[in-house]
């Protein structure tokens, strides 16, 4: 019997262990091939809907060699922003409501008091 193993590396990028997930059509378009000729669409990777908004991010690796594949899209948790694959940009942040990002969370600054005295 032949076994080929190997080694999967998947970085977490879950900052707590409840959340709400939904399963999407993840698409093939353009995804690049890796060295082993796979189509890998990496968790936390940003969803987009039809209309091209962000919805949420995907829970785990997809593979879409062989075409679109059903995925668990996060729509409501915590992540930690650090440790996703690309960067998200502020528009994508604004449309994910549902998702919360601890790093930025942690690291707020303390609002400006404007009523402060004036002498």
């Amino acid at each position: 019997m032949y076994v080929k193993s190997r080694n999967i590396e998947e970085i977490n990028f879950l900052a707590s262990a409840k959340y709400l997930c939904f399963t999407r059509e993840i698409s093939d378009t353009g995804v690049t091939a890796n060295s082993e000729g796979r189509k890998i669409v990496q968790g936390g990777t940003v969803y987009k809907n039809s209309n091209g908004v962000a919805i949420g991010l995907l829970l785990t690796d997809i593979d879409v060699t062989e075409g679109p594949q059903p995925g668990a899209v996060i729509y409501e948790g915590w992540v930690l922003e650090s440790r996703l694959p690309k960067a998200i940009t502020a528009e994508e942040k604004a449309t994910m409501t549902g998702i919360k990002f601890k790093d930025s969370y942690e690291d707020q600054e303390a609002a400006e008091d404007d009523n402060e005295e004036q002498t």
